[in-house]
């Protein structure tokens, strides 16, 4: 009989296969989707009795004689600044100082007083270019940097991982002030004497200033802080000791055992660490004959594999695994082109799902490779990749270490412990993100792996890839 654990471990694998089709047949849009930039100036919310705007909508010039200070040329950005990112920046190159050189660029919220200068009101922050002085939130500036003038290119921007504004002139940065302010900001522009004319460029041409270089920088500093952190060689040993254990990759634990011993010291791995090497070691030899297997397409050579070792894992055809096990089959019949077997393999395994509503999607998947000349490139051309047939032996792998009579939690056989830490580093990061507002860059564990490559311990040429698509 199935037990609990198996039936949490079954539901589990189901939900990440229900999670795959989603994503494949929306085509992996995600929440954290290119967001819209400004492109050119508001025309519509400004105060237009002391400014012009020219036709390319990029470009102002103060139309009137300044008499006091409400006499202010303000327009906004036509959008917020976007901040899914790591950074947001824009720049105005000014073409004329006019009669006093009070220009500003700075960031201000929606409901800006559009007379003001950007700095001088509440939620507010500007750079000026007649005193250098900052202005965040009041009318009474601070010095901040040099003035800027005819000819020079002045630019600001958000840099969402430090909470800060930054500001530039010809290239340099200029200096950089704490983001309090809650809520969207718009790249804003102000012109306050006669003459005054700037050109803005919200991306559409080059930066004067290096925005890749500025946010390798940034990057290479959260790096810094990350390798500052001590983590004791055993625990990192452990971590990745223990992922291989875990999926039973036992010919690479070989291999990592003997390189480790090559370039570190003996490394005891304690109890208190968490590490129960015991139960990882649990049905190692076979779990890895199951998982090759089933990486090679061997379906049925899985299924005789289990009916040997482990029967209670296939007693009942109708469970999850069993499900999964037959519609992997079916895919590997499509693709050998064998689908008059396919056909024929489907119409007796499917029958019994198809008639249950947790099934009935995942079958119909299965079922429209049949449909197309080319599955592969199809909406469940997913099916056919290399990570149905981890996920399927991920399954079969969970199955087997519930068998072992110490486990107590379906946890402890569904992840190893190095991806509950990458789960928990996630979680982190989110609640982190969260706390500023959804500000910066999403967070996607992929990118994050990715730019790693792999897991090493210090000089060691052992690399693990992992899939990530498992830890969620």
């Amino acid at each position: 009989m199935v037990n609990n654990h198996q039936d949490r471990i079954g539901s589990y694998f189901l939900e990440l296969w229900k999670h795959n089709s989603k994503a494949s047949m929306e085509m992996e849009v995600e929440e954290e989707a290119e967001e819209e930039s400004p492109t050119e100036l508001n025309t519509i919310n400004t105060y237009g009795g002391f400014l012009n705007v020219f036709p390319d909508k990029l470009s102002v010039q103060y139309t009137n004689v300044n008499l006091h200070g409400h006499d202010v040329g303000v327009v906004q950005a036509n959008r917020p600044a976007p901040v899914k990112r790591l950074v947001y920046y824009f720049e105005i190159y000014v073409k004329n100082a006019g009669a006093k050189g009070q220009t500003a660029i700075g960031f201000t919220t929606e409901g800006f007083k559009m007379r003001r200068q950007p700095g001088w009101e509440a939620n507010s922050y500007g750079y000026h270019g007649d005193d250098g002085f900052l202005y965040r939130g009041q009318g009474k500036g601070e010095s901040f940097g040099p003035t800027f003038t005819t000819g020079d290119t002045v630019g600001s921007g958000i840099n969402y991982a430090s909470q800060e504004f930054f500001f530039t002139k010809n290239g340099e940065v200029v200096g950089t002030v704490s983001n309090d302010v809650k809520g969207p900001l718009f790249p804003t522009i102000a012109v306050h004497s006669q003459y005054e004319e700037v050109h803005v460029n919200f991306g559409n041409e080059p930066f004067q200033f290096n925005l890749k270089v500025f946010e390798a920088q940034e990057r290479a500093k959260q790096q810094t802080m990350i390798e500052k952190m001590s983590i004791p060689q055993n625990v990192s040993y452990g971590l990745v000791r223990s992922y291989l254990l875990h999926y039973g990759y036992e010919d690479t634990l070989k291999l990592f055992d003997i390189a480790s011993k090559s370039s570190l010291p003996p490394i005891p791995l304690a109890q208190e660490n968490g590490f129960n090497e015991q139960d990882n070691m649990y049905a190692l030899n076979q779990r890895k004959a199951l998982r090759q297997l089933i990486k090679n397409g061997k379906i049925e050579d899985a299924f005789d594999k289990l009916r040997d070792w482990y029967p209670q894992i296939v007693q009942d055809d109708a469970s999850a695994t069993c499900f999964l096990l037959h519609c992997q089959k079916f895919i590997e019949l499509v693709r050998a082109g064998r689908l008059e077997e396919a056909v024929a393999y489907g119409r007796m395994k499917f029958d019994k799902f198809y008639r249950l509503k947790e099934y009935e999607e995942l079958v119909k998947d299965c079922a429209a490779l049949l449909a197309y000349e080319q599955p592969q490139n199809s909406s469940v051309g997913y099916l056919l990749e290399e990570s149905q047939r981890e996920m399927v032996a991920d399954t079969v792998n969970a199955m087997v270490l519930s068998t072992n009579p110490n486990v107590k939690d379906s946890q402890g056989c569904l992840h190893s412990y190095l991806e509950r830490l990458l789960r928990q580093l996630t979680a982190c990061y989110l609640e982190r993100r969260s706390l500023n507002g959804d500000q910066g860059e999403a967070f996607h564990l992929r990118k994050v792996l990715n730019s790693v490559h792999s897991i090493g311990l210090e000089s060691d040429l052992i690399h693990i890839e992992l899939n990530d698509d498992s830890l969620f």
